[in-house]
C-alpha cells in the first residue's frame, strides 16, 4: 500500500505493543540529550594540555557554533519529520537507499558503543586519584568490567527511569563545579585566560580537536529514541535548544574558573585534573565531591548512550534492516534487552583500549556517519522540498549547504590527523558493515530469519 501524498510510509514509530508504555517528556529528554553529548566538564581538561588555556577556551566558545548548533538543528528537523527509533538510519535510507542506510547504522552503532566504553574508563581515571590501586593492572581491568556490567543492568530497568535518573545525576554531578567556580572568583587572574601555553610544550592538535569533538558531538544520538518520546514533533526542538545552551555553559564556567585561579602546569591537565584543581581552590572535601560527581556523570553518560545504541538496534529491526528478534523487548521492563546485550558485549570488547584511542576510534567512525548524515539532510531537502516537516531549519538550500560544509571540513580534518591504529580499526569495521548488509540481504532472500514487514519504501511528495 502507498502512503497518502506527503506522508512517509514508515516514519512514525512502529505500532506500540504496550499502550501503557511510559513516554519520555520534555525535562527527562533535555537531560538525556545532555548526557548523550556531555555529562559535565569531566574530560575537557586535555584540551588545555594539548593547546594551552586560550585555545582551549576559544575551542569551547567557537566549536559549538560550527558543530553543535548545526548538528542539533539537523537532528531537530529530521527527527520530527521521521519520528521512528531508526533515527539517522531512516534518514540515510530515505536519501540514498538501503545500502547507505545500513552502513550508516554500522558506523553510528559502532561509534556509539566504542564511545560508551570511554565512560567507565573516565570514571576510573577520576577514582584512581583516591584509590591508587586502580591506576593499572588487574584491579583496573576488573573495575572497568564490573562497572560496565552493573550499568548495563541499570539500563535494562527502563528508559523512563533512566530519563528521570539523568535529571538527578546532572544536578548532583554539576553542583561541585558550580560551587568551585564561585569559590574561585576572588582568586581569578584574567591574564591567565590569554596564555597560549607554556614554553617548550608542543601543541598536540590530534588530542586537542579530538577532545573538543568528543565533548561536543553525538547530538543526533537522541534520534534513535524518537519513537519513545511524547509528542516528538513539539518536544524535540525545545529539548535540543535548551540542552545546547545548558551543555556549553557547563563546559565554559569551570574552564574559566580553573584556568584563571590555578597556576598553569600543562602536563597536569589530563582527564581528572578538575578534581586536583578543586583541592587547590577549596580543599580536599571539594576534590572528593568532584570525584563522586565524575562517577555519577559517567553513569549518566553510559546510560543515555547505551539507551540510544540499544534503541537503534530495535529501530533497525522495526524497519527491516535486522531480523525481527533484534527488536525483542523485556516483558517486565519493556526495554530492548537484545540491543542492550549486544551493545554491552562490544563495549567490554574495546574497554582494554586507552582513553585517547577509544575517543579517536569513536570520532573517526562518527565522522564517516556524520558526513553521510549531512549529505542525507541536503539531499532530502532537494529531493523532497514539499515534504511536511513539523520543524524546519529556517534556511534555503544554499544556506544549508554552507551550514553543513563548515563542520564537514572539520570532520575531514579529524579523519586526516587520525593515527594508523584508528585507520585500521575503522577500515575493519566499515568492511564488516558492508559485509553485514549483504549478509542480511541474503538472509532475506533465503528467508533464513523473520524480518519486519515495515520495510522502508519511497516517499511521495505533497502535491
Amino acid at each position: 500500500m502507498e502512503s497518502p501524498p506527503g506522508l512517509p510510509t514508515t516514519t512514525a514509530a512502529t505500532p506500540n505493543p504496550n499502550p501503557n508504555r511510559k513516554k519520555l517528556t520534555l525535562i527527562p529528554l533535555i537531560f538525556l540529550i545532555y548526557f548523550e553529548v556531555a555529562g559535565g566538564p569531566y574530560g575537557e581538561e586535555p584540551a588545555v594540555q594539548a593547546a594551552g588555556p586560550l585555545l582551549a577556551i576559544l575551542g569551547f566558545l567557537i566549536f559549538p557554533f560550527i558543530w553543535s548548533v548545526p548538528e542539533a538543528l539537523i537532528t531537530a528537523e529530521l527527527s520530527t519529520t521521521f519520528p521512528g527509533n531508526g533515527g539517522f538510519v531512516i534518514w540515510a535510507d530515505r536519501a540514498f537507499g538501503p545500502f547507505w542506510g545500513s552502513l550508516m547504522g554500522t558506523w553510528k552503532f559502532l561509534s556509539g558503543v566504542i564511545n560508551i566504553a570511554a565512560f567507565p574508563v573516565l570514571c576510573i581515571d577520576y577514582m584512581e586519584k583516591i584509590i591508587p590501586a586502580l591506576e593499572s593492572g588487574w584491579p583496573r581491568y576488573l573495575a572497568v568490567c564490573v562497572s560496565t556490567l552493573f550499568l548495563s543492568f541499570l539500563n535494562f530497568t527502563g528508559l523512563a527511569i533512566v530519563g528521570y535518573v539523568a535529571v538527578i545525576l546532572a544536578l548532583v554531578s554539576l553542583s561541585p563545579f558550580i560551587l568551585m567556580s564561585l569559590i574561585a572568583i576572588p582568586k581569578i587572574k584574567p591574564h591567565r585566560w590569554l596564555s597560549l601555553g607554556q614554553k617548550g610544550v608542543k601543541k598536540d592538535w590530534n588530542l586537542f580537536f579530538n577532545t573538543l569533538f568528543w565533548n561536543l558531538n553525538f547530538w543526533d544520538n537522541v534520534s534513535t529514541l524518537a519513537g519513545e518520546v511524547e509528542k516528538p514533533q513539539k518536544t524535540f526542538p525545545k529539548a535540543l535548544f535548551v540542552s545546547v545552551i545548558f551543555t556549553c555553559l557547563a563546559y565554559l564556567f569551570p574552564l574559566f574558573a580553573v584556568i584563571g585561579s590555578v597556576p598553569l602546569d600543562q602536563r597536569k591537565w589530563e582527564s581528572g585534573f578538575h578534581a586536583e584543581a578543586a583541592e587547590i581552590i577549596a580543599g580536599k572535601w571539594l576534590k572528593y565531591w568532584i570525584e563522586v560527581g565524575a562517577v555519577l556523570s559517567g553513569i549518566g553518560l553510559f546510560e543515555a548512550q547505551l539507551s540510544s545504541s540499544a534503541y537503534q538496534v530495535l529501530g533497525m529491526a522495526d524497519i527491516g534492516f535486522l531480523p525481527r528478534f533484534f527488536a525483542v523487548r523485556s516483558k517486565r521492563f519493556d526495554t530492548p534487552w537484545v540491543g542492550i546485550l549486544i551493545s554491552t558485549v562490544i563495549t567490554l570488547g574495546v574497554s582494554y583500549m586507552n582513553f585517547t584511542d577509544i575517543i579517536s576510534s569513536a570520532n573517526f567512525l562518527y565522522s564517516l556517519g556524520m558526513l553521510l548524515e549531512f549529505a542525507s539532510f541536503i539531499w532530502l531537502r532537494r529531493k523532497l522540498p514539499t515534504l511536511k516537516r513539523p520543524y524546519r531549519v529556517p534556511m534555503k538550500l544554499p544556506g544549508l549547504v554552507v551550514m553543513c560544509l563548515i563542520p564537514s571540513g572539520f570532520l575531514i580534518f579529524v579523519m586526516v590527523i587520525a593515527t594508523k591504529t584508528v585507520y585500521l580499526v575503522s577500515a575493519i569495521m566499515s568492511v564488516a558493515g558492508i559485509g553485514w548488509f549483504f549478509l542480511m540481504k541474503y538472509c532475506k532472500s533465503e528467508k533464513l530469519f523473520k524480518f519486519s514487514a515495515n520495510e522502508i519504501q519511497d516517499i511521495e511528495e505533497e502535491e
